[in-house]
């Protein structure tokens, strides 16, 4: 009898369950940061041999984990305010339910974690590699929201802009002409020939027929 005031609670327990997820989201949030930062990295590459489909790719699977953190983080703080209302017993079957849902979101995220091996299967070339591009591809393609998609290719337009050479401004330089130009004549130059020219005209005229 005297154990009655220890027992642990339906609610005691989801309060638990509920701080070993978050735990366990505050280390995969840490992890993450290393691997969305290759990931850029790894588009920055892609785009420097001209492969844009891959940088695509890479930016992508970056802001479907970063989406899958953002959304177990809002859950689990809704959870956390359900777990702490007095009227738990109510709400007891929503707050399992959720906590359930969160599980199968961090194995998700715990998959995707993958490691930096994972990433440099992206750029890779091989068989097995392009294999795994193009099942990370066709998983995203039912995984991400038409928002989602605005973004990264917001996202990878930004690094294109921000890889590209500065070039100088182009300069327009006329055509050029299609006839010879007309070169003035120096004034002095002209009377001299017209002043040498006049003698010679009188001496025709002074020559008899």
């Amino acid at each position: 009898m005297g154990n009655n005031g220890s027992r642990v609670t339906a609610q005691d327990k989801a309060i638990l369950d509920l701080k070993i997820q978050r735990d366990k989201l505050h280390q995969y949030q840490r992890r993450i940061t290393v691997l969305t930062n290759r990931e850029t990295d790894a588009a920055r590459a892609m785009l420097a041999r001209g492969d844009k489909k891959r940088a695509l790719l890479a930016l992508r699977r970056k802001k479907y984990q970063e989406s899958l953190l953002a959304k177990t983080d809002a859950q689990l703080e809704q959870l956390e305010k359900l777990t702490s209302n007095v009227e738990f017993a109510l709400i007891q079957k929503d707050v399992v339910f959720g906590l359930q849902q969160g599980t199968k979101v961090l194995q998700e995220i715990h998959k995707e974690m993958g490691g930096l091996a994972h990433v440099e299967k992206l750029m890779g070339d091989t068989a097995d590699a392009i294999a795994y591009q193009n099942a990370i591809s066709e998983m995203l393609g039912g995984s991400m929201s038409n928002a989602d998609e605005d973004e990264v290719e917001d996202e990878l337009a930004a690094l294109e802009a921000e890889m590209a050479p500065t070039r100088p401004a182009q300069v327009v330089l006329p055509n050029a002409p299609d006839t010879q130009p007309v070169v003035a004549q120096d004034p002095i130059v002209a009377n001299e020939n017209a002043g040498t020219e006049e003698p010679q005209t009188e001496r025709r005229q002074l020559v008899p027929a």
